[in-house]
């Protein structure tokens, strides 16, 4: 019996990827048809390289907090305000005409600086759930206003500017022709592989989000493990605004606000079940690329954003509804 629940298991996270990338191929293919001359060029797919990789960051972080049954609605919060913090730095302590290397160690403690606020607000994140038994959907959303109000009255609403070009490469640069963000993505998304297959915590985060009861009485560390989930999911977070600031070479409380839909629906779309328990990784890869592709081509079509959010709505209904069919159907 319990072969056959693993063979099932596994021939439903086949389908699943295979469903992506059908999906992801069709799309690709739609938009290069409409748009020839503009979508399926070096240039475009070059854009879009530097372009996804802090969405498929993002959502890494919101599959984290899915994984365990929960939502992560403050990653974007999180992301603007280790920006802010991390510009304030250069501008209050950079001095003025520092050599390359001083201007490196700078990039590397602000580096440091923004994944250590991220891990911060994951911290109150996971306390405010694991601890006081808030909800997931309501402690983040309260973060989520608390972060970016706290960002808010650091910048009076301005935008922060002035960053220096080596920690623009950051979202600018090119390795061997590959863009860094996206060798940044790549990283991490390898990293979460492992973490989902190699670890002890990585089990755990399923077992948990399958049965957070079942979990507790075979001896895990319940509270200890949702914690831990949304320390990486505010690390993530604040990694990706790094890549957002190094991109724009600016920071804002307000940047990135459409993000918190997009890596749901990413999430989703990869195959991460909202109620907690089931994802793969490797989902968000085809699903981010998808989402890329259908946002690049509709602004190629010249769509209004009142259009795509629709159209990501629906997206996002659709797929839910076709994961849940197919789940009941694997059931039986």
């Amino acid at each position: 019996m319990d072969g056959k629940f693993h063979l099932r298991k596994l021939l439903s996270t086949g389908n699943n990827i295979f469903q992506l990338t059908a999906i992801t191929l069709f799309t690709f293919a739609v938009m290069s048809w409409l748009v020839p001359d503009t979508f399926f060029t070096m240039r475009n797919l070059r854009s879009m390289s530097f372009q996804f990789p802090e969405l498929g960051i993002l959502s890494l972080a919101m599959m984290l907090a899915m994984l365990t049954g929960g939502i992560d609605l403050s990653i974007v919060g999180i992301a603007n305000l280790a920006s802010i913090l991390s510009g304030f730095v250069f501008l209050r302590f950079l001095p003025e005409g520092a050599s390359n290397e001083v201007v490196l160690f700078f990039v590397a403690v602000v580096v440091c600086l923004a994944v250590l606020v991220g891990l911060l607000c994951g911290l109150v994140n996971g306390v405010l759930i694991a601890k006081f038994s808030v909800p997931p959907i309501l402690a983040t959303l309260g973060t989520m206003q608390l972060y970016t109000g706290i960002a808010v009255v650091l910048t009076k609403g301005a935008a922060v500017v002035g960053f220096p070009m080596q920690y623009s490469e950051i979202g600018n640069a090119s390795v061997g022709g590959i863009g860094v963000p996206l060798i940044i993505f790549l990283i991490f998304l390898l990293l979460f592989l492992l973490l989902q297959k190699k670890t002890v915590f990585g089990i755990n985060l399923y077992l948990v989000g399958t049965n957070a009861k079942a979990a507790a009485f075979s001896g895990i560390r319940t509270a200890r493990t949702l914690v831990l989930s949304y320390m990486l999911s505010g690390a993530l977070a604040s990694i990706a605004g790094i890549i957002m600031t190094a991109r724009t070479n600016a920071a804002k409380a307000d940047y990135g606000a459409s993000y918190i839909l997009q890596s749901i629906l990413v999430a989703v779309l990869g195959g991460t079940n909202p109620s907690g328990g089931n994802g793969n990784a490797a989902g968000i890869l085809m699903a981010v690329l998808s989402l890329q592709f259908l946002s690049s081509g509709f602004n190629m079509l010249r769509f209004s954003n009142f259009a795509k959010e629709f159209i990501w709505g629906v997206f996002l209904l659709a797929i839910m509804i076709v994961n849940f069919c197919t789940n009941e159907r694997h059931k039986t």
